[in-house]
């Protein structure tokens, strides 16, 4: 098994991937219905593991990884100034995600001549008022913020820790140590964890090209090739001019330094889920120091979504174009800033931000059964359209913490230019 362990992580995740399409469409189109389901459910349980123990791994991770990561920096002001500069960026990038998004759904028109009669109305649940989703932030407990997951709560908390050990100067060096010590440990656990990704990969892939099938792209081609041509002229352009003309580093280089947190991304649809190998990506591959990749990267994983603000943009012009919404000029500006705020801070799995649409379609008063009715349509095949959307919610998580890193000096050149190890 050594020639195994030889080849790259990101070649055997993309084997995986090719393979579990591969299988799941020849299953489908060979085998009863019933049958094939039945085999294809048994190949997801890999999936499924392999999921269970990433998301296993990502509280302890945020937790440990940021706490150290702040720590490490030594003084609580570069925290500051390393935060600034994050959340400008993430910002900043969630803006041209508007513009691209609008721009798509204009080109592409996905809704126009798209009968919506057949589709199941989905149930849509009310939205938490802002006031309240930024008061949650501040856990009441953070021991029960740990246990739920309540990231948003993980990180203020870790934030919080981090700087008190830092205050606490001598007396909190042994704490510091033991932080510093269990990121490590749990990165490691991730490294484990990692190796079966491409298993997993190929399980959950191919529950999905067997049970949806290429068919799902056709029904609604105009929208798919809207959503995957604007994420990856997202990444490209904006992504990639951050990197080479902002940064002044090679364009390929980084890409292929975060092809495994890519390729994760793809297939579990989860920002989350693919934080341990983003973290890993970005640390070994790139040369991006763990007190920057430990703090900058758990923020992006929960409040950097321009792959959803990108995709709620395009699918409220679809909205408009089915139900022959008329929109003035002023409504483009109300659905960008929408999209950009309902999309921070959006849970990190698979289709979440398809149930904050209701919020951004408000913007041009479309009816609550309208809503429902987009939803319902686009529910059964929004696993395909959420898993480009996450590869670029990731990359915009590397790139982001790249120029951080770039600008405080945590950056080693020499890394990033090298070929990646694994």
């Amino acid at each position: 098994m050594a020639w195994w362990f030889r080849i790259k992580l990101w070649k055997r995740v993309f084997l995986g991937l090719a393979l579990g399409v591969a299988f799941g469409l020849v299953v489908a189109q060979t085998m009863d219905p019933v049958a094939a389901e039945a085999l294809l459910a048994k190949a997801k349980v890999v999936g499924d593991v392999f999921i269970r123990l990433i998301r296993m791994i990502v509280v302890p991770l945020v937790f440990f990884t940021l706490t150290a990561g702040v720590y490490a920096m030594g003084d609580p002001k570069k925290l500051g100034s390393l935060g600034v500069k994050a959340f400008a960026l993430y910002f900043l990038t969630t803006f041209f995600a508007n513009l691209i998004g609008l721009s798509m759904g204009a080109l592409f028109r996905p809704g126009e001549g798209v009968d919506l009669g057949g589709a199941e109305p989905r149930q849509i649940g009310e939205a938490q008022p802002l006031g309240e989703r930024l008061m949650a932030i501040i856990p009441e407990n953070p021991f029960t913020a740990l246990v739920e997951g309540d990231m948003l709560a993980v990180i203020f908390f870790s934030l919080l820790l981090g700087v008190g050990l830092l205050m606490a100067r001598k007396e909190g060096e042994p704490a510091g140590r033991f932080f510093e010590a269990a990121s490590e440990a749990v990165l490691k656990m991730t490294y484990i964890i990692m190796e079966l990704a491409p298993f997993g990969v190929f399980g959950l892939i191919a529950y999905v090209a067997g049970t949806q099938g290429i068919a799902t792209f056709t029904a609604i081609l105009s929208l798919t090739l809207a959503v995957y041509l604007g994420c990856a002229l997202h990444m490209l352009i904006v992504y990639g001019g951050l990197v080479r003309v902002i940064l002044n580093l090679p364009f390929v280089d980084f890409f292929r330094g975060i092809l495994d947190a890519m390729m994760v991304a793809y297939s579990t649809s989860s920002s989350s889920a693919t934080l341990p190998v983003t973290i890993r990506a970005v640390s070994e591959n790139l040369g991006v120091k763990k007190s920057v990749a430990g703090s900058v990267l758990p923020l992006g994983a929960t409040i950097n979504m321009d792959g959803t603000s990108l995709y709620l943009g395009i699918v409220a012009l679809f909205t408009a174009q089915a139900f022959g919404y008329a929109l003035e000029p002023q409504h483009y500006f109300l659905i960008a800033l929408t999209a950009a705020l309902v999309s921070i801070g959006t849970a990190g799995v698979p289709s979440a931000s398809l149930f904050l649409l209701a919020i951004v379609l408000d913007v041009f008063e479309v009816s609550p059964e309208h809503a429902a009715l987009v939803i319902g349509f686009i529910f059964p095949f929004d696993r395909l359209l959420d898993m480009m959307r996450t590869v670029v919610n990731v990359t915009g998580d590397a790139a982001v913490a790249t120029a951080v890193a770039k600008w405080e000096g945590e950056l080693d050149e020499d890394v990033f230019r090298a070929k990646p190890a694994s």
